[in-house]
């Protein structure tokens, strides 16, 4: 992996849960949604220039992490994008959605409505988040 740097915007807008084998996992600071991001540790900004192998690596991180949501929150949809218009960096969104959630059906991206977690709330999401992942995060 090359030279890593988590882009302020995504620092800004997150809280940092922990390390996965290739990726960052944030959660984004909107308890409207279980929206999570993973941000692979390099200075690409598109997942094909990862190797394969990285891919995969990738691939595998956001299976876990949709697992993690569809398991511990209420929902009936997955969204899981790479899109970076905005924040070039080379991360995905894993966002469980709901027909009850506060934009459905739209997109959450760029919706005015938010809800900041608290202490508590990020706390319990990492201790759910360990509990589920043992040491595929740290």
């Amino acid at each position: 992996m090359s030279h890593f740097e988590l882009d302020i915007r995504l620092s800004g807008d997150c809280h940092v849960l922990g390390q996965m084998d290739i990726s960052l996992l944030l959660l984004m600071n909107n308890a409207l949604v279980p929206w999570f991001v993973l941000v692979p540790r390099t200075s690409v900004t598109d997942l094909t220039d990862l190797s394969r192998s990285e891919q995969a690596i990738l691939l595998e991180e956001i299976n876990l992490v949709a697992a993690f949501i569809k398991q511990s929150f209420s929902v009936s949809k997955l969204n899981i994008a790479s899109i970076g218009n905005v924040v070039s960096q080379l991360h995905v969104h894993v966002v469980g959605r709901s027909p009850t959630d506060f934009c459905w059906p739209n997109v959450v991206w760029g919706a005015p409505e938010q809800e900041s977690y608290d202490g508590a709330q990020v706390r319990g999401i990492v201790s759910d988040l360990h509990d589920y992942l043992g040491e595929r995060i740290r």
